[in-house]
């Protein structure tokens, strides 16, 4: 827990204004401002040139005492890469497509002035914060936050042809075409991966994913066991074989993970269930793979081109995040 009271008495609201509605914000921000004697708030817009990275600098440099971040999963990854470590809590309005990650903190989706408030009466969590550094052909390397998920290979290919309008129009269901679109040319891929500061390994996939959390929309479970607390990231190797490889998978994510486990019969069912190859769980504070050519790498939904290398590790308790009063969160007190 935080105290607000003995942080600069500032807010700001950085929001993307194609997703959420500025205007309302702005005015829910300014009121609860005056509500509990804070001063003006700090109104900041995204951009394309600047998905919140440099707006979030420009916020800390003014010394506020909280931030409010109004988006999609883009948006609050990009404002989460400047926020971790600072010790600045971080309120999340969901306004983008999926909102994975608020669904995964069970946030409330349609309440933001709920959430505003919180984050003026300081009940916070520290939560995890994931990081990937990506090696290019030329040998160059970056590195990025992430919040939900980084993956490499066919979730990047499925992100790519997810159509824009779609999204717009139906919401996260658009991502369905997009999986349909890319499965018929999808193809096996060799990776040399490692876990930690274990032995090498080398397969064929189809995706290697790096994972912060793991519930998906429609209430499917991708990576059941992924916390954001517990300083691990929880690892998927998709790898069907065979004509039926794309039902055991589907098997695997939502029959076993998304409804056996939710009982006590069901989990006992799995404990003499034959294992499935087709999904392997993996788990540790740090993973890399590597793959023989340029492969595709999304992070947190967001396309990121090509890499030859992407190495992925966990920022425990790197993300203060605001919890409104009542919230179902996984984190809190």
């Amino acid at each position: 827990m935080t105290d607000a009271a003995s942080s600069p008495r500032r807010a700001a609201l950085i929001y993307n204004p194609v997703k959420a509605d500025g205007p309302r914000l702005c005015h829910a921000v300014t009121a609860l401002s005056h509500e509990y004697g804070w001063d003006e708030p700090l109104f900041l817009e995204t951009s394309t040139d600047d998905a919140g990275q440099g707006r979030t600098r420009e916020a800390l440099a003014s010394g506020v005492g909280a931030v409010v971040v109004a988006g999609g999963d883009g948006t609050v990854r990009a404002v989460a890469e400047v926020m971790g470590d600072t010790g600045v809590a971080l309120a999340i309005v969901p306004s983008g497509t999926g909102n994975l990650f608020a669904r995964n903190l069970h946030l409330p989706l349609d309440d933001p002035e709920r959430i505003i408030r919180a984050a003026f009466e300081g009940r916070t969590a520290a939560i995890d914060l994931g990081w990937a550094e990506l090696t290019q052909e030329d040998g160059s390397s970056s590195e990025h936050a992430f919040v939900v998920l980084a993956g490499m290979g066919l979730d990047a290919y499925m992100i790519a042809n997810t159509r824009a309008d779609l999204k717009k129009s139906v919401g996260w269901v658009a991502y369905i075409d997009g999986a349909a679109r890319s499965l018929p040319a999808a193809k096996p891929f060799r990776i040399v991966y490692q876990v930690e500061e274990h032995r090498l390994h080398s397969t064929k996939v189809h995706s290697m994913l790096f994972a912060n959390c793991g519930s998906l929309p429609a209430g499917i479970e991708l990576l059941p066991d992924a916390s954001i607390t517990d300083g691990e990231l929880d690892i998927a190797l998709i790898q069907p074989r065979g004509p039926l490889g794309w039902l055991a998978v589907w098997r695997t994510v939502w029959w076993q993970n998304s409804v056996l486990r939710r009982t006590r019969t069901g989990r006992r069912m799995l404990e003499f269930a034959r294992r499935d190859q087709s999904v392997r769980f993996l788990r540790g504070r740090s993973a890399e793979a590597a793959a023989a050519a340029p492969t595709p790498i999304e992070l947190d939904g967001d396309e990121f081109g090509t890499a030859m290398r992407i190495r992925c590790r966990i920022a425990e308790g790197a993300l203060l995040i605001v919890v409104p009063e009542g919230a179902t969160t996984p984190v809190g007190d």
